[in-house]
């Protein structure tokens, strides 16, 4: 009986090194498989978003124009942001698109999507319809919105005076409508987009939840309020952080269609970026505007993940 049991033991005792082996080198190849995927993601992550990333807060405390070396000057650039009153209109300007960008752009995106999201005739063409317009060129919309716009001929004008209204606004022209105008063209623009995202959400639902509200006597209005919106949260949440940022980084629509003006009421924080660092050479001045906008966008974010994180307790 001894002999029958200590036969297979040592037989296994000098195995166990082997098979560690074995397990070490499969850990390794497969963590050097991992590494090789997501490699060059990282590569390209490094190199073109963070190393420039942590130049800009460098150029930010330094003056540096492209033909000289840059001085070190540590926060004089932010000081003379606070004191400059071209930033702060762009800074307003900034907030002024994406107050009205953002819940424009839920209100029309959500509403399309509610209406696309039920069965009816020609439902596919009626959605590659509304995204078109995020996938066409930026300077066609701009040629064909300020056309439209136009304060004497643009059709725009002409069915508001076919309404009866006298002395319609200037749009493009006015100082105090050419924001507006540019926040309707963004919004056609994005709507699309976001439809989609808001579709895919809305697939989500599950049919019973309605069925049961319209059984206990919900309404249309209230089965959206206490069915909808509630499911349709996570994709609520993603759609408001990216549209949130992406307004806050609007700059190639207000390029081609007024280039910050009339004077500067269309001027945002993008802008005020370029003109002081590719056309005034003013590199350093120019990063330390990219850093405050940076940080408002990070803040705004928190912010909203937070709200977010406080929702779901």
């Amino acid at each position: 009986m001894t002999v029958t049991s200590n036969a297979p033991r040592r037989a296994t005792v000098p195995q166990a090194p082997t098979r560690k082996r074995r397990v070490s080198r499969l850990r390794i190849r497969n963590t050097l498989l991992g590494l090789s995927f997501i490699a060059p993601n990282f590569i390209g992550f490094a190199t073109l978003t963070l190393v420039p990333v942590i130049v800009m807060f460098y150029m930010s405390l330094s003056n540096w124009n492209i033909f000289g070396t840059s001085t070190f000057i540590g926060l004089d650039n932010f000081t003379r942001l606070a004191g400059d009153g071209s930033f702060r209109r762009a800074f307003f300007n900034t907030l002024y698109y994406a107050g009205l960008h953002i819940p424009l752009t839920i209100v029309v995106s959500l509403s399309l999507a509610i209406l696309l999201n039920n069965k009816l005739r020609g439902v596919a063409f009626f959605r590659t319809a509304a995204f078109f317009p995020y996938i066409t060129s930026i300077v066609a919309i701009a040629l064909v919105w300020n056309l439209l716009f136009s304060p004497d001929y643009g059709p725009v004008n002409e069915i508001l005076r076919f309404f009866g209204l006298s002395n319609p606004p200037g749009w493009l022209t006015s100082p105090d409508w050419s924001m507006p105008a540019v926040v309707i063209v963004s919004t056609w623009r994005d709507m699309g987009y976001y439809m989609v995202l808001f579709l895919a959400g809305l697939q989500t639902v599950p049919r019973e939840l309605h069925e049961a509200a319209r059984v206990d006597g919900a309404n249309v209005w209230q089965r959206f309020v206490n069915v909808t919106l509630p499911c349709l949260r996570p994709t609520m949440f993603f759609v408001v952080v990216i549209l949130t940022i992406n307004s806050f980084k609007i700059f190639d629509l207000i390029l081609v269609m007024t280039r910050g003006g009339p004077g500067q009421s269309t001027t945002v924080i993008s802008q005020f970026i370029y003109r002081k660092g590719f056309e005034e050479n003013e590199f350093g001045y120019a990063s330390a505007a990219a850093v405050v906008l940076f940080f408002l966008c990070i803040i705004v974010t928190i912010i909203q993940f937070l709200w977010n994180k406080r929702r779901e307790i």
